[in-house]
């Protein structure tokens, strides 16, 4: 019974583990998009205001 119980965890802690830096990585790269988009959108200010 108890191998069953720390097999279950290490599988669930492993799969965590793998969750939490895919979404580490998704936000990092997130976080570099938005930088780049609202540089461009500073260095384009005079043509968009009016």
């Amino acid at each position: 019974m108890n191998e069953k119980v720390f097999k279950t965890m290490g599988q669930t802690g492993g799969g965590s583990i793998a969750m939490g830096i895919l979404l580490l990585a998704a936000g990092i790269s997130m976080g570099v998009l938005m930088i780049v988009n609202g540089a461009r959108l500073l260095k384009r200010r005079a043509e968009i205001t009016f």
